[in-house]
């Protein structure tokens, strides 16, 4: 099994994450319910870092999701955007904090960017065309 909701999140605390947008600041509580108690994880995010406290203070954008929907996405086995459209998970307030979400739970290992793939495709292309012009 991979790692836990607990590990993933304290873990985040740890520095600068190049993967967030630089202009991208905000809160976003988690909820997280688990045999009929809630545990709440505060993210405070700005100048791509992301600093976890655990609170129930008011936020930006406030998710509130069963603990097993947090453990399949902090092990790249569930995307945020599938659960909310599947009602796994809910949320309350600034939508545009959950593009901020979906960067910092992991996709499946070995994903790769769409961009990465298709800078791929293009310089492949290019290579093939220089190679053509040669002959």
């Amino acid at each position: 099994m991979g790692a836990t909701a607990e590990q993933y999140l304290r873990q985040l605390d740890t520095g600068r994450r190049p993967d967030l947008p630089e202009t991208t600041a905000g809160t976003l509580r988690l909820d997280v319910r688990d045999d009929g108690s809630t545990e709440h994880w505060y993210l405070t995010i700005a100048d791509q870092h992301v600093r976890v406290t655990r609170s129930a203070d008011d936020a930006d954008l406030v998710v509130r999701v069963d603990r097993w929907v947090v453990d399949q996405m902090v092990n790249g086995e569930l995307h945020p955007g599938a659960a909310m459209l599947r009602n796994e998970l809910t949320m309350q307030g600034d939508m545009r904090l959950l593009l901020v979400l979906r960067r910092i739970f992991a996709g499946p290992a070995g994903a790769r960017h769409p961009r990465e793939l298709g800078r791929a495709a293009l310089a492949g292309r290019t290579a093939t065309g220089a190679r053509e012009v040669r002959s």
